[in-house]
Parts: structure tokens; C-alpha cells; sequence
């Protein structure tokens, strides 16, 4: 059974009666490009199979609800709330992502009443971006109760005809919605961001509401985030992820002072963000504590325009996925022992290329696996944590997936 329909068993289960719709989103796997999203570069993302799914129905007291149901098929319930009630800090936990969104698109002149049930397969916690998938998926479901439908995305369109011309890349920045349809899928995802950084607290940049809501099935999606240009590159290797099972908090102090380190690094060089900073950058104008979150921010931006070339020509992706890891484990210092770990176990048995992948201080890392050695990988990074009495970690293939829409 998908996420989607045990969100709508759940919903007749705990109301009585049919959703009016179901909705999901996609957790996603950064290819390349960490922490250059809130530095405005650019980013490589893919959707994943697993997904978070909501079920909804309109309310008429102005109020909205949510019940979220985990493996253990045991319903957490967040306090119904007036819609035009919401406010930063009057909701905490898991519930705040969902009311943020709430509040957000109030805000945005969608004050949509509903009630929520909520579903997925998304690992928490390991990167893997399962929050957003649960705010676009209840972006999507409180739009969609409201009858409002996202633009359609050009991009995808190009990617469903097998482009593989980088000169078709969109810019969606100014990308005017159908007048027959609602906003933009890039402006869905700001609503997202906001409800994150000013509702949740975490200071996130654009990278997984982007993927969650933009992604296609068998491409990885090359994001230029200064100017929202688009392409869906046409992406099959094999990925391993490795859950480390080490959870993380991105509203933790650690990844809000890299960020805030980065804004101060430009301002300090005159410019507007690291995006504007390239390789001949004079880093002895700066602090020594910026100038490794600088190094790696420029190089970093280099290697996922060398990642998308390479899959543009049908070449070996796994250099820069490897010096990837190592400039984030290095210079912006966001790695831990359980990512290096798997990092080293992986390649050590014949991976391509492996990296730590989203915020870090946890979560996961993937490889690129030849089948060949697929099952020598799994087997040493196991071994790796066993010797090192680590906790086992959850090991799965991951392949371009679709991203979010209404399912039901």
C-alpha cells in the first residue's frame, strides 16, 4: 500500500468518511551542491520513491486539524487551531511544520480550513529532507482544497521530450503562471521556505522545496538559485544511500552559524552572496574562520557544473562527488564520524564516488555503486560500523523519482 492510500485508510479511519483529495511529496537526495542553496548557486538534486503523503478535507469553522499516523499505525494529534490564529512560536514539534505552511499561504490570501491526516515512507532525520516533503505536500493539499493548481512546470515538459540541450534551461524566477492555473511551482516553494525560516525557525535555502515539488522521473534537476533557471538532466546511475541512522536538527545552532558566516564572508568581500565569489578570490581579506566556508562554497559550485557536464557526456560523476565530501568534512567542517565512515567504506569496496548528502551533523551519505559491486559495498560499510560499534545503518537503492502532485 502507497503512502497516499494509507493516508486516505487513516483519514475514513479517524473521520468517518472520504478524504476529498490525497496529495504527496517526495524526500530527495542531493547529487551535489550542499549548502551553496542560501549562498545562491547552484544545486543537483533528485526526487526520491519514498514520499509523504496527505489527506484532506475542507472545514467550515475556520479551523485546521492534523493527525500524522507512523509505522506503529498510532495517531499523534496536533490541537485544532483558528487558521487566522496562527503565529510564530504559538505551535511547536512536528505540528509547526504543518501550521506554517497553514499560516504561510494565509498570508499568501489562501486561508485554507482543512483537516489533515498524514502518511509516508520518508526516513526522518537523515537528510533526506523529509520535512519538506511534508510541507509541500500540505502546501499542495491546502491549495488544492482552495481549487488552486501550481502552474505547470516548462521544464519538465523538455525533460518528458528527452532534451538534453542546455540552452532550453528556464528561468522560472520571473515565469508569469498560466492564467487558467495558480502560482508557480518556485513560488510554492518560497511560501515553503518562509513557513520554515520564520514559523519552524530553521534556516533553510530553497534547495528541497525546489526538488520536492519540481523533480521528474529519471532526471536530476540543475538549479541555478540566483536566477531560478531550470534543466532536468537525464540521470540513471546507481545510488546507494546509506541512512547513518545519526539524526539531525536543521534548526540546530551549528548549521544557522554557517550560514550566517557565509552572509558575513560577503558582505565583508562586497558582495551580495558567495554566488558573486569565484576561484581567485583573495581569502586573505577575510577572518580565518571564514575563508574555509568560502573555499567551499566557490569549489563547490565548480564541482556540480563539472557533475552535470559529465552527465551530459555520459562520464564518470564520481571525482567531485568524492572532493565534495572532503571539502565537507574539511572546510565547512558539517561532517561526523558516521558519514566519514561510510564515506571511506564505500569506496574502499569499489564505489565511484561517495558524499555526505543535505545539511550534515548526520543523516546520510550515497554512493555511486556499479551493480558489480553493489552487494561488496553493502557488506564493508556494514562491517565498517559493526567494527566500530556504530549503530547498523539502513542501506537502499535510490532512482529518480517523480515529484509532488495530488494522488488521489
Amino acid at each position: 500500500m502507497t503512502p497516499a492510500d494509507r493516508a486516505a485508510e487513516r483519514f475514513r479511519g479517524v473521520h468517518g468518511r472520504a478524504p476529498f483529495g490525497v496529495w504527496s511529496a517526495p524526500g530527495r537526495v542531493n547529487l551535489i551542491g550542499e549548502h551553496t542553496d542560501y549562498n545562491d548557486g547552484f544545486v543537483l538534486p533528485f526526487a526520491l520513491p519514498h514520499r509523504v503523503a496527505v489527506a484532506a478535507s475542507p472545514r467550515t469553522d475556520g479551523r485546521i486539524t492534523a493527525i500524522t499516523v507512523g509505522d506503529d499505525g498510532v495517531p499523534q494529534r496536533a490541537q485544532p487551531v483558528p487558521v487566522a490564529e496562527l503565529t510564530p512560536g504559538r505551535v511547536t514539534g512536528w505540528a509547526a511544520y504543518v501550521y506554517g505552511v497553514a499560516w504561510a499561504l494565509r498570508d499568501a490570501g489562501y486561508p485554507t480550513a482543512a483537516d489533515l491526516v498524514i502518511t509516508g515512507d520518508v526516513p526522518t532525520g537523515a537528510g533526506l529532507s523529509s520535512s519538506h516533503a511534508l510541507q509541500c505536500a500540505v502546501a499542495l493539499a491546502l491549495l488544492g482544497l482552495a481549487d488552486v493548481t501550481p502552474a505547470p512546470d516548462p521544464t519538465a515538459a523538455l525533460a518528458a521530450a528527452g532534451s538534453r540541450d542546455s540552452s532550453q534551461a528556464v528561468s522560472n524566477a520571473s515565469h508569469e503562471p498560466l492564467a487558467s492555473s495558480g502560482p508557480s511551482l518556485d513560488q510554492v516553494a518560497r511560501w515553503v521556505q518562509r513557513s520554515e525560516n520564520e514559523f519552524v525557525g530553521a534556516p533553510t535555502g530553497l534547495l528541497d522545496q525546489t526538488a520536492s515539488l519540481r523533480c521528474v522521473v529519471g532526471h536530476a534537476l540543475f538549479l541555478d538559485v540566483r536566477s531560478g533557471a531550470a534543466e532536468h538532466i537525464p540521470f540513471d546511475a546507481p545510488v546507494l544511500v546509506i541512512d547513518t541512522r545519526v539524526r539531525h536538527a536543521l534548526a540546530d545552532s551549528a548549521y544557522g552559524d554557517r550560514r550566517r558566516g557565509c552572509e558575513r564572508a560577503a558582505a565583508l568581500l562586497g558582495v551580495p552572496s558567495l554566488r558573486e565569489v569565484d576561484t581567485g578570490v583573495d581569502l586573505g581579506r577575510l577572518p580565518e574562520d571564514l575563508r574555509p566556508l568560502v573555499r567551499h562554497v566557490v569549489t563547490e559550485n565548480e564541482r556540480v557544473l563539472a557533475t552535470v557536464a559529465a552527465l551530459r557526456a555520459g562520464t564518470d560523476i564520481g571525482e567531485p562527488l568524492t572532493a565534495s565530501h572532503a571539502s565537507l568534512r574539511d572546510d565547512y567542517r558539517v561532517s561526523c564520524r558516521e558519514l566519514d565512515v561510510a564515506v571511506e567504506a564505500a569506496l574502499g569496496a569499489g564505489a565511484l564516488g561517495a558524499r555526505m548528502t543535505g545539511g550534515g551533523f548526520g543523516g546520510s551519505a550515497i554512493a555511486v555503486v556499479p551493480p558489480a559491486v553493489d552487494e561488496a559495498v553493502r557488506a564493508a560499510v556494514r562491517a565498517a560500523f559493526a567494527e566500530r560499534s556504530l549503530t547498523a545503518p539502513r542501506l537502499f537503492a535510490a532512482a529518480p523519482s517523480a515529484g509532488a502532485g495530488r494522488d488521489h
